[in-house]
């Protein structure tokens, strides 16, 4: 079964999340710097299959666009481009990097730790993945 990869855009660095081949659990790929991520996308892709990636549709709470709708809208249109056999679905990404650094506070990272922020970009690419998937399973 192909996987099912996040990808939380970001202006500088993004996070990417993977399931693993039987879709069931997520987990953290890494983070790579945003002007990068179709090359290695491209290589992940020539190595792994992946049926659907989703992308984080960044909110305001009322529901309506944030300001960086229009960086992530052309992110969306340039994956689309140049890889069309992949399915594209967008998230709702509201919370998932408060989420994301809860739970690196949860999990006992010291402070240095928790300012590393491509951690949380990563952590917050695996809260879309694993809401994605409980969703998917009911």
């Amino acid at each position: 079964m192909p996987r099912i990869l996040a990808i939380d855009y970001g202006i500088k660095r993004t996070g990417i999340a993977v399931t693993d081949e039987l879709q069931i659990i997520a987990s953290g790929l890494t983070t790579v710097p945003s002007e990068t991520v179709i090359a290695f996308l491209t290589n992940y892709f020539s190595k792994e299959n992946v049926a659907v990636v989703l992308i984080g549709e960044p909110k305001q709470m009322n529901g309506q666009p944030s300001e960086s709708t229009p960086i992530i809208e052309k992110f969306v249109q340039q994956f689309s481009t140049q890889f069309p056999e992949i399915k594209v679905e967008r998230v709702d990404e509201r919370f998932t990097s408060k989420m994301a650094f809860q739970t690196m506070i949860d999990s006992g990272l010291k402070k240095k730790q928790r300012q590393n922020k491509g951690l949380v970009d990563e952590i917050a690419a695996t809260i879309l993945l694993q809401d994605y998937l409980t969703r998917k399973m009911f």
